[in-house]
């Protein structure tokens, strides 16, 4: 699918690096037309670099998406250069790894801001695109952390929330409208991104993904189908279908479990160097590329992924195969 021509105008904010870098190079080999927003100069233009090297066009903007005034600018400049806006992903993001009560309101602010305001500029900008052309989809990256909390990532983990809860808000103003337009949220598990080695931290040892990790090139396959075939809602990874529908079940035994395995699980032996640079209220310099530090960990593939593609096709055939079974055994009784 991810090799398949569309010709789209596809915009991505955060498309410097991480998951961004991947769904710029997806989009990019889909031959669509792709706008890329990010603060990072270095990663961005090679971000730019790449999609240009499989024959994309391509706009690269540097642009603080919790800036509306930026964002209206560069959705401005998007239209004018490209036309209508076909997909709008929303996922820039930044995070602080720390007990929150070590959080300050800058930092707390700051998570917000970017993480949730600027997903809702972002959408706003994309709607008043798309609303005159009665088209266009629009997707925000989540995560299962929307749903199901953890500690030390209290400040991200409110911004995810806030995000699912001003889609859903959208997703049913669209529908009074009767419009066309599709807003869906892709609920994310854990990826081997660069976020975990410039992230603000206040824990002693490195930040590290909770496994399963997933490689950014799996996400932003799925990422590419859904905006070929959108939805209300992508759960990516059996984890995130566990931790969601565990949040519904089991909560209250979630929350217990997080307290005696949440602060282990998300950091690393070794010690966090001191003076750690971190990307919160400033781009960091160079080009971090869409892969973290955990190769090793990487699942480069995801059967719930596929089923969940599949699963009309899938049932199809099991009601096939039933109707089929059932005729052979109703036919061989009246023999």
């Amino acid at each position: 699918m991810e090799n398949a021509t569309t010709g789209r105008v596809v915009v991505i904010t955060g498309a410097s690096a991480g998951l961004g870098r991947a769904m710029a190079r997806a989009f990019a080999s889909c031959r669509d037309r792709v706008a890329l927003l990010a603060r990072g100069v270095d990663g961005l233009r090679e971000a730019e670099r790449e999609a240009l090297s499989v024959g994309a066009e391509v706009l690269a903007i540097s642009c603080d998406v919790s800036d509306p005034a930026a964002v209206e600018m560069a959705a401005a400049a998007i239209h004018h250069r490209f036309g209508a806006i076909d997909v709008w992903i929303n996922n820039a993001m930044v995070s602080v790894f720390s007990p929150a009560a070590r959080i300050t309101p800058d930092e707390f602010r700051r998570v917000l801001e970017v993480n949730f305001l600027g997903t809702v500029n972002g959408t706003l900008a994309a709607l008043r695109r798309m609303r005159p052309q009665r088209r266009g989809t629009v997707i925000q990256i989540g995560s299962a952390l929307a749903y199901r909390s953890l500690p030390l990532q209290s400040a991200y983990c409110a911004s995810k929330a806030a995000i699912r809860a001003f889609t859903d808000s959208m997703r049913s103003e669209l529908y009074h409208e009767r419009s066309l337009i599709h807003l869906c949220m892709a609920q994310l598990p854990a990826i081997n991104t660069p976020q975990f080695e410039w992230v603000r931290t206040r824990l002693p040892g490195t930040p590290r993904p909770i496994p399963p990790v997933y490689s950014p090139e799996v996400v932003a396959a799925a990422i590419v189908r859904a905006s070929l075939r959108p939805r209300r809602e992508l759960w990516i990874g059996g984890s995130s279908v566990k931790a969601i529908i565990g949040q519904r079940l089991i909560a209250p035994l979630l929350d217990r479990y997080m307290a005696r395995r949440g602060y282990t699980d998300q950091q690393d032996a070794v010690p966090v160097e001191p003076y750690r640079p971190d990307n919160l209220f400033y781009p960091l310099e160079g080009d971090r590329g869409a892969h973290g530090p955990y190769l090793d960990l990487e699942r480069r593939h995801s059967a719930q992924i596929w089923f969940d593609f599949h699963k009309r096709a899938l049932a199809a055939i099991a009601t096939a195969v039933v109707g089929l079974t059932a005729g052979a055994l109703w036919a061989r009784a009246r023999a």
